[in-house]
């Protein structure tokens, strides 16, 4: 697959009648996600991976984005699961794990969620708002790539324009002020060591949402881009394991 390309695959037999969606985070691209993705269909089930408006083109392309089109690129891929598929599980790394929280929060029918360091607060939120406004300065430092392992590339952009932070903020306390809306099992991936998400999170998101079946699992040699990095191989291992024991309950 390409970097920026997304996955559409309709799985066969038992498994094809399970579907994932699979979402990459703010300033990423699919790259990030691709082998959980290509893991996942390989094994059976249906699977969506959506390009979240404004990335895999570049910077500028995503200065005119919104968060309402990253929200409406995931309900799509939903939907086009929920047409062809019984049970939805919803994975995310990083921003992809607030977009997946988003849909947990609007479909009770979820069977399952998975996130990777996700975010649903920031310490710089109110300069994001204030500045992504009025988009001075027009770039922010870029945020990609983020991981232990040497020669990682997940394929981000190199700067971030200001006014997307605003969008992401925005995002941010939508998704934030609804967590308890969450019911369905829930494994958040967490890393110990993470430039990006600040540690807070995790234990925010496991102690808001209402899911009585949670499980917070520590990465300990991994980064943010966790799904890229040192213990990926346990994180898909772990991913299949949950989907597997919920689709059958």
């Amino acid at each position: 697959m390409e970097w920026n390309e997304t996955l559409f695959r309709v799985g066969a037999g038992e498994r094809g009648r399970v579907g994932v969606l699979v979402c990459h985070g703010f300033g990423g691209s699919p790259r990030s996600v691709q082998e959980v993705a290509l893991r996942l269909a390989e094994v059976g089930y249906t699977v969506a991976l959506p390009l979240l408006t404004g990335h895999g083109l570049n910077p500028e392309a995503m200065e005119k984005s919104r968060w309402i089109e990253w929200t409406a690129d995931v309900e799509r891929a939903f939907i086009w699961l929920k047409e062809r598929s019984g049970a939805i599980f919803l994975f995310g790394l990083s921003m992809g794990g607030t977009l997946v929280l988003w849909l947990a929060e609007r479909h009770p029918d979820v069977a399952g969620l998975i996130t990777v360091n996700p975010v649903v607060r920031h310490p710089r939120e109110r300069s994001m708002r204030i500045l992504g406004r009025i988009g001075l300065p027009r770039w922010a430092r870029a945020i990609g790539n983020d991981a232990k392992k040497p020669g990682v590339d997940e394929e981000a952009y190199d700067r971030i324009p200001v006014r997307a932070t605003r969008q992401l903020a925005l995002l941010l306390a939508a998704v934030r002020r609804d967590l308890s809306l969450v019911r369905c099992p829930a494994l958040i991936f967490s890393s110990v060591t993470d430039h990006v998400v600040p540690p807070d999170n995790r234990r925010e998101i496991y102690e808001s949402i209402s899911s009585a079946d949670k499980t917070l699992s520590e990465l300990v040699d991994s980064y943010h881009v966790a799904t890229m990095d040192n213990e990926k191989n346990s994180v898909l291992a772990l991913t299949l394991d949950f989907i597997a024991a919920h689709s059958e309950s």
